[in-house]
């Protein structure tokens, strides 16, 4: 069995690999009558494309995204939103040497060991250019909760930490690491490109915040806001991590450190701390929901790494091609679309269950 589609209510499956004539998502379960072009999903994918500076893959790909089906005179149907992105720039002769030795790191021989055959020219479904689908996705569930404002940012680069006091929400989109503190990025220049030089790569964590989610969003036990964020957040290629508010820091808390005082206010508590990251038991609380994404280093690096062949000779290995010495760059806007594919999926839920 397979396992492509992610959501409950409002739904969506991704299609197509790294080095195939296209990949592209089908969205179901989107509310008719919502206003939604091409127009609207490629500023998203325009955030993640690849090549547009030297910090990220050179893999040149225009990303234009064209809506084949669920979309009539610019509102939805609610029937099926088709979304499909055309592969331009494979170079699959680069990955000639994979497909006779495993990655370290990658999935190849995971994938191997559960199908016996792979697709080796990217890695395939396994490679992050998957991730583009996911980002139309989100395109649309933005489109199905507009109050909602989702911004995510990388927060460190190969352990390379940000000073948020010089947070500055206007930097996250005037240097090309999503950065909010001017100073970080300078000194993050210098960090990923000598791993580019020397072809290795490194890790980031990427944070992201959703303001105006209401109360009472999510749902106990087994539909969990913050399980639904963790899973979807855990299936983006190269994530290794995730948190929710304080997350692991506050196992070092006392009980009273990490409560989050409330207080009297308008329509409602007034909180004077968001340690839970907006979600107690599972539902929301209508503060920001705050979370950290974990990017491990990219796989396929040019510096040559024991592994075995596939018929289990020791070997080494040196990925050719062309790979993002930090993965976790271009990750910020993926996350932002899996953030808003949950969003508008708990939305309906809600709405569901409480009218």
């Amino acid at each position: 069995m397979s396992f492509n589609s992610f959501g409950r209510l409002f739904r969506f499956t991704t299609w197509g690999e790294s080095h195939g004539p296209a990949l592209g998502a089908v969205v179901d379960g989107c509310p008719p009558g919502i206003a939604l072009s091409e127009e609207d999903i490629q500023p998203w994918l325009d955030k993640r494309r690849p090549g547009t500076n030297r910090f990220t893959t050179q893999r040149r790909e225009p990303d234009q995204v064209r809506i084949l089906s669920g979309v009539f005179e610019g509102k939805t149907t609610g029937t099926p939103i088709s979304l499909m992105i055309e592969n331009v720039d494979q170079r699959s002769k680069d990955y000639s040497n994979v497909a006779l030795a495993y990655r370290p790191g990658h999935a190849d021989y995971a994938y191997d060991a559960k199908y016996g055959f792979r697709d080796y020219r990217g890695g395939g479904r396994s490679s992050a250019r998957e991730t583009a689908a996911r980002v139309a996705a989100g395109a649309v569930a933005r489109a199905v909760i507009p109050q909602v404002r989702i911004r995510a940012w990388v927060e460190s680069i190969g352990g390379d930490r940000i000073d948020y006091d010089a947070f500055e929400d206007a930097q996250i989109d005037a240097n090309p690491f999503f950065c909010p503190d001017a100073a970080a990025a300078e000194r993050w220049e210098a960090i990923v490109d000598s791993a580019r030089k020397s072809g290795s790569s490194v890790g980031a964590v990427v944070a992201c915040e959703a303001t105006g989610v209401p109360a009472g969003w999510g749902a106990p036990l087994y539909a969990k806001l913050d399980s639904e964020l963790a899973s979807a957040c855990m299936s983006i290629n190269a994530v290794k991590g995730f948190e929710i508010g304080d997350g692991f820091a506050a196992a070092a808390l006392t009980g009273e450190q990490n409560a989050d005082p409330m207080r009297a206010g308008n329509g409602g508590p007034r909180f004077l701390a968001n340690h839970a990251g907006g979600i107690a038991g599972g539902i929301a609380t209508g503060q920001p929901v705050t979370m950290r994404v974990a990017f491990k280093p990219t796989s396929s690096i040019l510096t040559p790494v024991d592994t075995i062949t596939r018929t289990g000779e020791e070997t080494q290995i040196a990925t050719k091609g062309r790979h993002d010495p930090c993965v976790g760059i271009r990750g910020v806007p993926v996350v932002e679309a899996m953030v808003a594919l949950v969003l508008a999926d708990q939305a309906l839920l809600h709405r569901g269950q409480c009218g």
